[in-house]
């Protein structure tokens, strides 16, 4: 592809990349927005350089995954201090609740997924992507992405049919 053809994709992708980069860092959005910039960057300059191997949303997803954790392990401490933020939650507005508790359930349950499950069913689930993609975006094979996918669909169908998480 050309530098051209390249931005262009870039910029068509960009709120789906952005998207699948604020779920990398963990819904740190300053983080999500440092990982996406880096990842950009690393496309634009040739440092990650697209093949034609996959579609170019499944690279880019592959590229913003690396580079997310490229940036948890410089960073650790902020990433312990973001975890204990995200575990306080606040009070619920009594006026802004309707649908609150559904989502504070179903993010409960979503969080008793491994890592590789939350991923799998993230990609296929809210980035439209096939288990396939998904699988390539991981670099797992598709044996394993469709094992994390049934698992977690089954996991989180029962933690949420029982009323929420159970650890």
């Amino acid at each position: 592809m050309s530098p051209e053809e390249i931005e262009a994709e870039l910029e068509r992708l960009h709120p789906a990349g952005f998207s699948w980069a604020l779920y990398c860092a963990g819904r740190n959005r300053e983080e999500a927005e440092d990982v996406l910039q880096a990842s950009y960057l690393k496309i634009l300059d040739g440092a990650a350089a697209f093949r034609g191997q996959s579609s170019f949303k499944t690279f880019l997803f592959g590229v913003i995954r690396r580079t997310a954790a490229e940036y948890r392990r410089r960073s650790a401490f902020r990433r312990l201090f973001a975890l204990r933020l995200k575990s306080l939650e606040p009070e619920p507005d009594p006026a802004l609740a309707a649908g609150v508790e559904e989502r504070a359930t179903f993010l409960a349950a979503l969080a008793t997924l491994s890592r590789r499950q939350r991923e799998v069913l993230g990609l296929v689930f809210y980035q439209d992507l096939s288990i396939e993609e998904a699988a390539r975006t991981l670099a797992i094979s598709v044996g394993s992405a469709r094992t994390h996918y049934a698992r977690g669909k089954r996991r989180l169908a029962l933690r949420l049919a029982a009323g929420g998480p159970r650890g």
